[in-house]
């Protein structure tokens, strides 16, 4: 049986609606987590419309739930210096106990990007500054000390502490690059995630791809769990979705990270549930 989450994208609903629907998912157990993400703008129109910010949402929401693991899927490596990224997740895994997971990737939107003056770069750029980024924050959250001198980054004995609840908080890599992002994933994820696969055959190829790359890197594949974002959609067919997602199950995703569309109404939440408990 494949394992399931949710995501709320924080953009153009209030903070009270959040709030509701992951205490909702706090009760449910077959909901193992629930994420939001790393964006400042609305992915969707209208553009200028609210948006809540993700690593100050996950302080709340840890405070407001007891069970169900959280993060961000994903954060965006350009967005603050590896070492704040190290001592956020830190922090945030105390005030979850030990909850917390850190979804990282190459970064994408230019159109917030570029109007915060934060540089995201090409792409050749971008896939360098998450690798090296990801060394950073993996030696500051286990080791005693970092230093580090790379490309983008330059640490000289840097310190992290307090040090996570866990021994080592779960990393997730998200993203679809062949080249690098799988081969990032390959050397320091815990879990790869694919969003919005058009179909299993596209899913199938790019594990190959990471099986390849961790064969490379001397990693065994079986220590990375795979994920897919699928769409729950409002109004749509909820056992339809259900039975869709047991294709990708049946090809080797271990978990269904259910991406909300529509209206939070924690009675969607409920028939979720009960139609993953059922099928």
């Amino acid at each position: 049986m494949g394992r399931h989450a949710i995501k709320t994208p924080p953009h153009h609903a209030t903070w009270p609606e959040y709030l509701a629907i992951w205490q909702a998912a706090d009760e449910i157990e077959v909901f193992e987590s629930a994420w939001n993400w790393d964006h400042f703008y609305p992915l969707a129109p209208p553009y200028d419309g609210p948006n809540l910010e993700g690593w100050t949402m996950l302080a709340g929401l840890a405070q407001a739930t007891t069970r169900i693991r959280l993060g961000a899927m994903v954060n965006g490596m350009h967005h603050r210096h590896p070492a704040v990224t190290a001592n956020m997740a830190a922090t945030l895994d105390h005030i979850s106990n030990g909850r917390f997971e850190l979804g990282m990737g190459a970064g994408w939107n230019f159109m917030e990007s570029d109007a915060y003056g934060i540089e995201l770069g090409p792409l050749r750029d971008r896939s360098d500054r998450l690798e090296e980024g990801m060394e950073v924050i993996v030696k500051l959250l286990t080791e005693t000390t970092t230093t580090h001198k790379g490309r983008f980054f330059e640490l000289t004995d840097a310190w992290c502490e307090p040090k996570p609840i866990q021994e080592r908080i779960p990393i997730v890599i998200g993203g679809q690059g062949r080249v690098r992002t799988l081969r990032t994933a390959a050397k320091y994820a815990d879990q790869w995630d694919m969003t919005f696969p058009p179909d299993v055959a596209a899913w199938r190829e790019l594990d190959d791809v990471l099986r390849v790359h961790c064969e490379r890197v001397g990693r065994d594949e079986a220590e990375i769990d795979r994920s897919i974002h699928l769409g729950f959609e409002a109004g749509g067919d909820v056992d339809k979705a259900v039975a869709g997602a047991q294709d990708f199950f049946d090809a080797g995703v271990d978990i269904v990270v259910w991406s909300w569309r529509g209206e939070l109404d924690p009675v969607r939440l409920d028939a979720l549930a009960t139609a993953i408990s059922e099928a």
